[in-house]
C-alpha cells in the first residue's frame, strides 16, 4: 500500500473515532438530559422516526431526539466507511471489489429505505 492510501486509511479511521465517540456522547447527553427531567420530550411512547423529527426534537432539546441523533450517527458511520471505500477501491484501480462494496452499499441503503417503509 503506497503512503496516499495509507493517509486515507488513516484519516478515514480518525473520522470513523470520530463518529463512534460522537454517538456516545449524543447518546450519554441524551441519558442524563433523560434522568434529570425524568421526561423523553414526547407524549407517551412516542418519539421520533425521521432526520426531520430528529433534529426538531434536538432542537427543542428533547432528550429522545439527542438518543435518536447518537444512534444514526452510530449506524452511518460504518455506511460511511463502505462509501469511502469504494472511492478508494477505485483510485487503486480494483474494481472488482468497487464493485462488491458498491453493492454492499446499495444493499445497506436498501435496507434502511425497506425498514423506513415497514414503519
Amino acid at each position: 500500500m503506497n503512503s496516499k492510501a495509507e493517509e486515507v486509511e488513516l484519516t478515514v479511521s480518525r473520522l470513523l473515532r470520530i463518529g463512534v465517540v460522537g454517538a456516545a456522547l449524543f447518546i450519554a447527553f441524551g441519558l442524563i438530559l433523560l434522568l434529570a427531567t425524568g421526561e423523553s420530550g414526547y407524549p407517551g411512547a412516542s418519539f421520533p422516526t425521521t432526520v426531520a423529527g430528529v433534529a426538531a426534537g434536538v432542537a427543542g432539546f428533547k432528550p429522545y431526539a439527542f438518543i435518536s441523533l447518537g444512534l444514526l450517527l452510530l449506524i452511518l458511520t460504518p455506511v460511511f466507511r463502505v462509501a469511502v471505500s469504494i472511492l478508494v477501491f477505485l483510485k487503486e484501480g480494483d474494481r472488482v471489489y468497487a464493485g462488491i462494496t458498491a453493492l454492499v452499499l446499495a444493499i445497506l441503503l436498501i435496507s434502511f429505505v425497506l425498514g423506513r417503509a415497514g414503519h
